[in-house]
């Protein structure tokens, strides 16, 4: 059953339908009675409903103000593009064939141009219908000139909504909660009770699914990727916080209680940088801190005994803590400040700095440009549905055939269920609204003034109440909406109301065809199979990582590590799509539970950070024979254990990794402490492989349409190798 609206969602859908009612009446009205142009009369009152209904555009007032005002020339171009197109029925159909396909699969690059998507291909849709009249162009876009302007002002000044919460101001909170739990570890006394559920409350609270569309930093620019990657890696510092406050002693040796400080410091300075928006000033005391804490880490131990095992367990999580911090810092430089340079980082990670801004966008589209991304499968999806219900409209000579796009366009979903659903509402409710737009228009005859009054009251209605009650709503109100609007427009008769239903089951039939033909089962298979590609690629790097650490094999295994580690990041990004666009969709029951999905995007980012950060700058010193062997074995288990992950094998998998050898006297503290980082390492991939195949519940039912929730995708090709911080390989 639907979950019914919050008080919140009404009041916001309430706000929204008088500034879209507002704007569309602005432009119609003087268009239809005082100017007397009746076409554009039509694109006034369908661009707000385009920009403002269609396609709600997210965030504050001023910003969608600002986005419909950069949408509009777009909006301009696609109409005269329909209108040079609506020449001949292939010529319309090849046209909206390609704006279908560029504009949805263009969407990938940023929320902002998805949330448009919708509205612009509107403009396309109206123009592209017969008659051919390229005598009127100069007047349809001085109805969409007019009905954008309208609107962009009701955006501004007619009940704007307060701006939400930016995902930057998230972080910043997160990091002070951060940095309020590290200075707990430093004290005797410990962190306060339920210390540990806060911080992973909070980590969560980061997660896409938790932010407002228009506060999700998926965009393709710089600023974007970097704020999305601090958001991970502040998501990853908390949860090791989180395990590191479960398991409280404080630290016996002064560097880890420096460290410790340093990155309190760190967090507390990057959440007021993020506050300010711009880079914080000052020495970064934090890369001077853990070279202190390696320094004493893995210094000669001449005046002191062999540290126990726990210890250096403990030393390798603080590593992991203020490493995390580091990345958290620089990504938000990145972010604030693009031109910022990386130093002394892994430049692996931060591959997108000093990235052109228009070879980003292209490895954007480049990296989705796969039968397997969710995102290509959409438009072509899409575009499929469009031109068919073109090539039908224009075939069978509909009157009002733009209203069998449109409803391909509202009705179209990424599921064959989810799609049959939808229509079977719409259908319903068209049918409800055509009796009594029937009525309406039987009772009123042609006295346009009754249309005049009732049509502001109607779109206030429709628009508020049909995006919180689905399509049979929708679709009922919005069919007395434009029967209203177009009594106004020319003569009309009952029959429009049997058009309008005539034209919605057309639609109907496309976009039910489409969903059953292209891809009906959505991304559930596709998110099984990127997981499954996910895993498969992240063994090798294991297996690579591992062996950079301690030095073990050719040095010339370095390229084809790094091809495995882009690899892995292309794989990441396209299953993060999946995943996203999963969580949206309607699921039936599952015939048997299915696996954690989000542990095992965990597990593929856990992977990565471990390639970028292991290896150090200088060669490892000689392991022992008994090192070296363990290294090699248990970076061998969690291969195989990852290849056996990646089939999901029903009740899970078991990994029992080997403990690190016991060594003889003598060996050189670094050696133990690189064991212990790698076992660590190790060791955490195996609980996210555990937990990801362990059986659980499926997603629950959401109403959310397809996702347009682009990800990122692989790096492209890589500078040199830089690594931080080895013994003397450092800053």
């Amino acid at each position: 059953m639907p979950k019914r609206p919050s008080l919140a969602e009404s009041v916001r859908a309430g706000r929204r339908a008088t500034r879209v009612t507002a704007s569309a009446a602005a432009g119609f009205y003087p268009a239809a009675y005082v100017l007397d142009q009746p076409v554009t009369a039509v694109y006034a009152l369908f661009t707000p409903i385009a920009f403002g209904l269609l396609s709600p555009v997210p965030g504050s007032g001023r910003r969608r103000a600002l986005t419909v005002l950069r949408a509009l020339p777009a909006a301009a171009v696609l109409t005269a593009a329909g209108t040079a197109l609506a020449v001949q029925t292939w010529s319309a159909v090849a046209g909206m064939l390609v704006v279908g396909f560029v504009l949805m699969f263009g969407s990938v690059c940023g929320p902002r141009l998805a949330g448009t998507v919708p509205g612009l291909q509107l403009f396309y849709i109206l123009a592209c219908f017969p008659p051919f009249a390229p005598q009127t162009l100069p007047e349809r876009l001085t109805g969409v000139a007019i009905g954008g302007a309208a609107l962009v002002l009701c955006e501004v000044a007619v009940l704007p909504d307060p701006p939400d919460p930016s995902y930057g101001e998230r972080i910043a909170d997160t990091l002070d909660l951060a940095a309020r739990a590290t200075r707990a570890l430093t004290r005797t006394d410990g962190p306060e009770p339920g210390q540990a559920g806060r911080l992973r409350a909070a980590g969560r609270g980061l997660r896409f699914s938790q932010q407002p569309v228009g506060a999700r930093p998926t965009g393709a620019g710089r600023a974007d990727r970097a704020l999305a990657q601090a958001g991970s890696a502040t998501r990853r510092l908390v949860d090791q916080l989180a395990a590191l406050t479960e398991t409280h002693s404080a630290p016996s040796d002064t560097a880890s209680q420096n460290l410790l400080h340093g990155t309190a410091a760190a967090c507390a300075e990057t959440a007021g940088a993020l506050r300010r928006s711009r880079p914080a000033a000052g020495p970064e005391l934090i890369e001077e801190l853990i070279e202190q804490f390696l320094g004493s880490r893995d210094g000669d131990p001449t005046d002191r005994a062999p540290r126990p095992h726990q210890v250096l367990r403990r030393q390798s999580t603080v590593l992991t803590i203020a490493v995390s911090a580091v990345t958290v810092r620089t990504a938000v430089a990145l972010a604030l400040d693009g031109r910022r340079p990386v130093h002394g980082l892994p430049r692996e990670q931060f591959w997108y700095a000093r990235t052109p801004t228009v070879r980003l966008f292209t490895i954007r589209l480049t990296g989705n440009l796969t039968r397997r991304s969710v995102v290509f499968q959409n438009a072509l999806r899409s575009a499929l549905g469009l031109a068919l219900a073109r090539l039908v409209a224009g075939s069978l000579d509909l009157s009002h055939g733009f209203w069998v796009l449109l409803t391909v366009l509202t009705l179209g979903r990424t599921t064959a269920g989810a799609a049959w659903s939808a229509v079977r509402a719409a259908v319903v409710g068209t049918m409800a609204g055509a009796l009594a737009a029937g009525v309406l228009l039987i009772g009123a005859g042609q006295s346009t003034e009754v249309y005049a009054y009732l049509l502001v009251p109607m779109m206030l209605i429709a628009f508020a109440v049909g995006p919180l009650e689905g399509p049979a709503w929708a679709q009922g109100l919005f069919t007395l909406v434009v029967s209203t609007a177009f009594a106004q427009i020319a003569p009309v008769t009952w029959r429009l109301a049997e058009m309008r239903v005539l034209d919605v089951l057309t639609g109907s039939a496309v976009g039910l065809l489409c969903g059953v033909l292209a891809w009906p089962f959505g991304a559930r298979a596709e998110t099984r199979r990127s997981m499954t590609a996910l895993l498969e690629s992240a063994a090798p790097v294991v297996r690579a990582t591992a062996a950079a650490a301690t030095g073990d094999g050719p040095a010339g295994r370095g390229d084809a590590a790094r091809q495995a580690v882009r690899l892995t990041l292309h794989r990441l990004r396209i299953a993060e799509g999946s995943y996203a666009q999963y969580r949206t969709e309607p699921s039936a029951a599952a015939r048997e539970p299915e696996p954690d999905y989000l542990a095992a995007l965990n597990f593929g980012s856990r992977v990565l950070v471990g390639a970028y950060w292991l290896p150090r700058t200088d060669r490892p010193p000689g392991l022992p024979p008994a090192a070296l062997q363990w290294a090699r074995r248990v970076s061998e288990e969690a291969a195989t254990a990852v290849v056996r992950a990646a089939d999901f094998p029903p009740g899970g998998i078991r990994v029992r990794l080997t403990p690190p050898p016991t060594l003889p006297p003598g060996v050189p503290p670094r050696v133990l402490s690189l064991l212990t980082d790698i076992e660590v390492w190790l060791n955490a991939l195996a609980a996210d492989l555990r937990t990801s195949t362990s059986p659980g519940p499926g997603p629950r039912t959401t109403r959310s349409p397809a996702p347009r929730r682009p990800h990122r995708e692989p790096a492209g090709p890589e500078p040199p190798r830089s690594r931080p911080w080895g013994r003397r390989g450092g800053r």
